[in-house]
């Protein structure tokens, strides 16, 4: 009887345990049909034709004395008969020099849940009065960050335009470990990013926020007024680039560039602060200096969530590096790889009307 006995404990622990997998396998299946539908249109991938590298600074020549101009003067028929020296190549502008001033403090009026956020006055891009958006870029980046141990894996930033819509998505994966997305889509001025959905994905979770020409609807339904050039998580990195490139903002250290930044629960004023201008060696395109934005601390926080970000004058001011603080012991730090641009469109030829 022993004998029988022991003979199907086996068989009953293998019954046990295929019942638990199925189960599971039921509760995973419930779970991913109960996730928030997307509020996202589709769109078709952009085909890259280039890989962007740094624009290379061309030196001024060296000023030339008066004893030198006279050893190397020649007569001007001698001189007519010598081959022009090449144009200089163009460069992207240097950055303004550095402001000694301290940017002045500014007040950041807490928000709650259902609080309806103060309209701001238009910020200088809207006196910016050309069309200066990249064309459809792709950036790649090695990614790193920490979460109970150290992670690794590698993220996109992905920019499309198509006439007056726009695209804007962040992916971060680290494998089978854990991923974060990030969409934003909308129109698309010659002046500014006028969101109208965006979504944020986690491994267990997608939360949204949606907004109509006069407000933001919350992920719990709240309305709030829409302040005047709101952005949100994913839109202010291409915002912020174009505010920049354009020279709506001027760049320098010491400088600040503030604007109500929209998430699934609310909204608030962030300041960030162009704390420095700094190296940083990437895995391809080599040293790269960058301007350094470090976001102040909000009086009423909604979270532990704040995000660094560097600007490369010599790569279109596009981000080349985003470091993102989940908590204290939490955070993803993305580098630039690669980055990848359409053909570059004539100018004005895609300009919203």
């Amino acid at each position: 009887m022993a004998g029988r006995q022991s003979s199907q404990r086996p068989l009953i622990a293998g019954l046990t345990l295929a019942v638990l997998l199925l189960h599971w396998l039921a509760l995973a299946w419930l779970g991913k049909q109960w996730v928030e539908p997307s509020v996202l249109r589709p769109l078709i991938n952009p085909m890259f034709t280039r890989t962007l590298t740094p624009a290379v600074a061309v030196l001024a020549p060296k000023p030339v004395t008066a004893r030198k101009a006279r050893r190397s003067a020649k007569p001007a028929a001698a001189s007519a008969n010598q081959p022009s020296p090449p144009e200089p190549l163009a460069q992207l502008p240097e950055p303004e020099p550095a402001v000694a001033a301290t940017p002045e403090p500014m007040v950041e009026p807490p928000i709650e849940e259902a609080a309806a956020p103060a309209p701001v006055a238009p910020t200088q891009t809207d006196a910016v009065p050309a069309d200066v958006w990249p064309a459809d870029t792709r950036l790649s980046y090695e990614a790193r960050g920490f979460f109970r141990g150290p992670l690794w894996g590698d993220a996109q930033v992905q920019w499309q335009r198509d006439g007056e819509r726009y695209h804007v998505q962040l992916k971060v994966s680290f494998g089978w470990l854990a991923h974060l997305g990030m969409t934003s889509q909308g129109r698309v001025t010659p002046t500014q990013l006028l969101p109208e959905a965006f979504e944020e994905e986690t491994t267990t979770a997608r939360r949204h926020l949606t907004f109509t020409p006069q407000e933001m609807v919350l992920m719990n339904g709240s309305r709030l007024p829409r302040p005047e050039g709101v952005q949100d998580s994913a839109s202010q990195f291409v915002a912020l680039s174009h505010r920049f490139a354009s020279a709506a903002t001027p760049m320098a250290v010491g400088q600040s560039v503030q604007f109500w930044l929209a998430r699934p629960g609310g909204a608030d004023i962030w300041t960030y602060d162009v704390v420095e201008m700094e190296t940083l060696a990437t895995p391809r395109l080599g040293a790269i200096q960058a301007f350094h934005l470090k976001p102040r601390p909000l009086a009423n926080p909604r979270g532990p969530i704040t995000a660094e970000m560097w600007f490369a004058p010599t790569l279109q001011y596009l981000p080349v590096r985003i470091k993102v603080t989940l908590s204290e012991e939490a955070w993803v730090d993305l580098m630039v790889d690669k980055i990848e641009q359409s053909a570059v469109p004539i100018a004005g030829e895609k300009a919203a009307q």
